[in-house]
């Protein structure tokens, strides 16, 4: 995996630590997780199909 060893992927995971704490961890991940599965369905052509969707409902909500 691009020629890192295991200490420099710890070293990359400390730094990480230090910089968004603990808490803040989690949420990025979240995050990243979402946005990888949005690209994926974006290229399946299922993101145009949830996108069409939420443009529904929302001129739908609209009096």
């Amino acid at each position: 995996m691009f020629g890192l060893h295991l200490q420099e992927i710890l070293v990359i995971a400390l730094i990480v630590l230090l910089l968004f704490g603990g808490k803040k961890i989690p949420e990025l991940m979240r995050g990243l997780g979402r946005g990888v599965k949005e690209f994926k369905d974006g290229m399946d052509g299922n993101g145009e199909k949830k996108a069409e969707d939420a443009e529904k409902e929302v001129t739908e909500e609209k009096p």
